[in-house]
């Protein structure tokens, strides 16, 4: 793998620095109370420059987890194994270094990111987009019929909502370490019924050499 040129790390290093600014500026004053003319603004761009980078004031915020779309349908296609034990190593392992898309994060700058996200309507139909491009993405490693889409519905589901339980839990005041061995053991429940539930037939399925 080539590393990107100068071209392409000066477009990233904008889009982190423009996101960042419009991510402080909605935790400061609230998502609808910051226009887009003063995130370009304090990012000494042109309202223009922003929205070639922007096309939605919501992918200012949803580009903090953009690197996590797609990624259970990497997960499965990278594996070799088993879609559903490949997805629940590696949420379980998410959950033990505390990565945030797990919700098992307390992190005070977390938290108010995921406050920002979870409490701002538009930036929840903005990721249920996302969700929705991750589960077609998953859908298509997994065989890309009506078996596969039915897996990968309920695959991403099933993040969705430990990820959310998690962040609930530690948003009512429990510290991440605590609530831990309880996350565990729920993904581990949650992905044990979706292996005795998914067809048989689904690429990388243990259950087709059966």
């Amino acid at each position: 793998m080539t590393n990107p040129g100068l071209r392409e790390r000066k477009k990233q290093r904008m889009y982190e620095t423009v996101s960042d600014i419009a991510v402080r500026l909605f935790l400061e004053k609230g998502f609808d109370a910051v226009s887009v003319a003063e995130i370009a603004a304090a990012a000494d761009i042109s309202k223009p420059t922003l929205f070639r980078y922007f096309p939605a004031k919501e992918d200012l915020v949803l580009y903090r987890i953009a690197d996590h779309e797609g990624e259970a349908a990497r997960v499965v296609a990278e594996a070799g194994t088993a879609p559903v034990e490949a997805l629940r190593r590696h949420f379980v392992e998410g959950l033990e270094r505390g990565d945030p898309v797990t919700g098992l994060n307390d992190h005070p700058e977390v938290l108010a990111f995921h406050a920002l996200l979870y409490g701002t309507p538009s930036l929840v139909a903005r990721a249920h987009a996302h969700q929705e491009r991750s589960e077609a993405a998953l859908a298509e490693v997994l065989g890309g019929d009506l078996d596969a889409r039915l897996a990968a519905g309920q695959i991403m589901a099933v993040l969705r909502v430990l990820a959310l339980e998690n962040w609930r839990r530690i948003a009512a005041g429990e510290r991440a370490a605590d609530v831990r061995q309880d996350a565990v053991a729920a993904a581990e429940r949650a992905f044990g019924r979706l292996a005795a539930a998914l067809p048989p037939g689904l690429p990388g399925n243990l259950d087709e050499t059966r």
